[in-house]
């Protein structure tokens, strides 16, 4: 068997003088697996997401990325191998306003080396790399990959967030809720899409999301709410 993509084992973590609010005792993501966790307010979904990219670190336990332990990383070390191997889409997008499309997708790479190498053995170079991957995602017009991220449609800012989480193929895509502003027929096509880019990366994903209608889509499907054993009702 594969050894998995995230593996998690015993993992508690408390703030400063709070009680535990995770307490989960095994967590596993496969290489290539699109898996839906449902993390509804109160269920410790920012705080595990910031576990898992290194931002914060467990109070017990392990979390392995690429059987690399987190833990066993400075801090550092722990973001550089975050923007190496993992692409994020937030609930927000999180564009730069000032920049255009195409420098908005090609952040990742100007901090990865590893990412932009991987963009260009597939594609040529970064800037290709960003022009076919927008063009995947329906913003193909070479008009608009110039134009200023505040200048686009939600649909569009989003499309240009999942275009940026997935350039360089980086094995891991976590999004977390990155559907709650659209209408249902956008969500589930956008999802496809999603699918559809992810597989050609070989990239596992990681989809975050309160709403329990989009689950059957998944691989797999999970609650955060079971999997925690420690109350959390201070989590947004």
């Amino acid at each position: 068997m594969n050894p998995p993509l995230i593996d998690l084992h015993d993992l508690m973590f408390a703030w400063p003088g709070q009680p535990p609010l995770l307490d989960i005792p095994r967590f596993r993501l496969e290489a290539g697996e699109a898996l839906f966790l449902k993390g509804p307010s109160g269920s410790g979904k920012t705080t595990l997401l910031g576990l898992l990219g290194g931002v914060n670190l467990a109070s017990q336990g392990s979390i392995r990325l690429l059987g690399q332990a987190l833990g066993d990383l400075g801090q550092g070390a722990r973001d550089r191998f975050r923007v190496d191997h993992t692409g994020y889409i937030f609930q927000q997008f999180n564009l730069l306003p000032f920049l255009s499309v195409r420098e908005n997708v090609e952040l990742p790479c100007r901090f990865s080396r590893s990412r932009a190498q991987r963009a260009s053995q597939r594609h040529g170079s970064v800037d290709q790399a960003a022009a076919v991957l927008l063009a995947h995602l329906g913003l193909g017009d070479p008009a608009l990959l110039a134009r200023r991220a505040d200048s686009l449609s939600i649909g569009q800012q989003q499309r240009v967030a999942a275009a940026r989480a997935l350039i360089g193929q980086p094995e891991l895509v976590i999004a977390d809720e990155p559907t709650s502003a659209l209408d249902a027929d956008t969500r589930e096509a956008f999802i496809r899409l999603l699918f559809d880019e992810c597989r050609a990366a070989g990239s596992s994903l990681l989809f975050v999301s309160h709403d329990q209608s989009l689950a059957p889509l998944f691989d797999r499907h999970l609650s955060l709410a079971e999997l925690n054993r420690a109350a959390a009702p201070r989590e947004a």
